[in-house]
């Protein structure tokens, strides 16, 4: 797959899992809708890398990491809201932070993150 080809793949992917995040907001599955909400920057970060390197991206899901691999400078505050994104990939996929972060997941705070 040629450059153009794989950033159209990753930002349409992106628009797509946005769709989802935003159904999902609206039915008040405020877990998930963080959690898709994760894979948006992801894949969006993941296009700014085949943009940037020229190459497919890596198979990581550390947003900060991946914005850093491709070549994204990052001001102390985005990286902070990346790091603290990366949370809602990893805590809804294990069973003993997943009940913790459905607490923390009101309409509010999902809306304040999302």
């Amino acid at each position: 797959m040629d450059k153009n080809r794989q950033i159209e793949y990753w930002i349409n992917s992106a628009k797509h899992d946005l769709e989802v995040a935003e159904t999902l907001f609206k039915t008040g599955k405020y877990d998930w809708c963080l959690f898709i909400a994760h894979l948006v920057l992801e894949k969006t970060l993941k296009s700014c890398y085949v943009q940037n390197r020229g190459l497919f991206p890596p198979r990581i899901h550390d947003l900060v990491r991946l914005a850093r691999m491709a070549d994204i400078e990052l001001d102390e505050d985005t990286s902070e809201f990346l790091d603290s994104v990366n949370t809602f990939n990893i805590s809804t996929r294990y069973p003993d932070e997943k009940l913790q972060f459905y607490k923390l997941c009101t309409r509010e705070f999902t809306l304040e993150n999302f």
